[in-house]
């Protein structure tokens, strides 16, 4: 399936000041999109249900990128799942059925590589999906983007609307959160070596063993390849988004030391929890429709790490 989206369609980018969201937006008016849709999450608050149907019946969108979500790393997952579940629930879901009322005719919902089962079989395949427990850290996260995906397909079966699913690794890059408490595990690192260097501080501790694996994609490759598979993935199944090779949280947390420029020693606390022990995505079938990332994972922290140089600090 080839479908070029027209440049003068109405695209409402669900999110779009966040990690993903901003990078679809400057992905979409780097290809020549004119007419793009956003709303901060104070002029628009997806869980109220209300205004999301206005919104979408007042703008009614030829195309919806789903990248609105509440998100956190390991620590926030564990300590609030109350509202990982409940807020993620009604922001997908009042997005979805707005858009079923409004008929929105492409949807593309991202969701996550925690869907899968904590123990799959290794590189992830997208049939993996259902198959076993979840890492219970961030079980009920995961939950909702399952429940995401199943709407999707039912919409799809009931509705015949051309709506898909797209699950990203592990994200990072400009706008990230670097917040101590509630980033995820690159940012946290970059956040943690660049105040190590600045204080001079004798070493670093990481957070877990150091050992569970995991795969980084930047920002900026999933927004290039969202806007690809937009244009030729029109299936039920969810399809993965990655780059297909990984590395130890103890070398990541080595190549941002050197990118930092932190040459103090690094240790481990082995009370933290260190979740799931590997999670590489099958990505052949995104391949195969022609697609593959271009930013390494060396390039892209330091990329990264100018930014928040730049912007945070």
């Amino acid at each position: 399936m080839a479908n070029e989206l027209p440049r003068h369609a109405p695209v409402y980018v669900a999110g779009h000041r966040g990690l993903v969201g901003s990078a679809l937006w400057r992905r979409l008016e780097a290809v020549g999109y004119t007419h793009l849709i956003g709303a901060s999450s104070a002029e628009l608050d997806l869980r109220d249900r209300t205004a999301t149907f206005e919104f979408l019946r007042h703008h009614r969108p030829a195309v919806v990128i789903d990248a609105a979500a509440r998100v956190g790393g390991i620590l926030a997952n564990r300590d609030h799942p109350t509202e990982f579940l409940s807020d993620n629930l009604r922001i997908q879901v009042n997005l979805m059925d707005a858009c079923l009322e409004v008929r929105t005719p492409r949807l593309l919902f991202l969701g996550s590589s925690c869907i899968y089962p904590k123990y799959a079989e290794q590189p992830i395949r997208e049939s993996s999906l259902l198959t076993g427990e979840l890492e219970p850290t961030n079980d009920a996260y995961a939950i909702a983007k399952i429940a995401g995906i199943m709407q999707v397909q039912a919409v799809r079966r009931q509705y015949g609307l051309r709506w898909i699913s797209a699950m990203p690794t592990n994200l990072y890059g400009p706008h990230d959160n670097f917040d101590p408490a509630s980033s995820h595990v690159l940012p946290a690192l970059i956040r943690r070596f660049h105040e190590a260097k600045a204080s001079s501080a004798p070493e670093v501790v990481l957070w877990g063993s150091g050992t569970p694996r995991r795969e980084f994609l930047h920002v900026d490759d999933l927004a290039d390849a969202c806007l690809h598979l937009l244009e030729h993935y029109d299936a039920p199944e969810p399809i993965n988004v990655g780059v297909g090779a990984d590395v130890t949280i103890r070398e990541l947390a080595e190549l941002v030391a050197r990118v930092v420029g932190y040459t103090g020693a690094l240790s481990n606390d082995l009370s933290k929890p260190d979740g799931t022990p590997r999670k590489l995505l099958d990505v052949s079938r995104l391949q195969a429709l022609g697609w593959k990332p271009s930013i390494s994972l060396e390039d892209g922290v330091a990329a990264t790490y100018r930014w928040y140089v730049e912007n945070v600090t």
